[in-house]
């Protein structure tokens, strides 16, 4: 159902890991993803843990979906002195190409506990659908 749009992407998160690098807008991080199919939905859950969503950003075009967000520090006080920061700041972002078999006019979206799930419907025209042979002519009627 998913395709890769950037072989060399998950190469550029681990040398971003590495190098402790973060994202920018016009270079973001990229966001870990799990996606699975669930009886008659698609569903996609990225990683966006300290992201506010008023900070996250959907868009879909015919079948490219992409998702960005930013993490900003939580101090926000000139007063602060950071002893430690370990957790990555920045802008991250995701595209992930869908198949023609998605319904993309209803895709919901739910942030809960750090993670944002998508939720994509199979398309109607892409589930099984058994065909009958007719009557006497033996023409085949497809049934829905």
């Amino acid at each position: 159902m998913l395709m890769r749009t950037d072989p060399f992407r998950e190469m550029d998160r681990i040398v971003q890991q590495l190098s402790g690098a973060s994202g920018t807008w016009s270079r973001p991080s990229v966001m870990p993803m799990d996606a699975y199919r669930e009886g008659d939905e698609y569903v996609i859950a990225f990683d966006l843990p300290g992201v506010s969503p008023e900070a996250i950003d959907i868009d879909v075009e015919r079948n490219m979906l992409k998702v960005k967000a930013e993490r900003r520090p939580a101090a926000k006080t000139d007063n602060v002195q950071m002893e430690l920061s370990e957790r990555p700041l920045g802008v991250f972002s995701r595209q992930v190409v869908l198949a023609d078999t998605l319904d993309t006019e209803h895709i919901e979206a739910d942030y809960d506990a750090g993670v944002l799930t998508l939720r994509i419907p199979i398309a109607e025209r892409a589930k099984p659908r058994k065909i009958s042979i007719g009557g006497a002519d033996g023409r085949k009627q497809i049934s829905g």
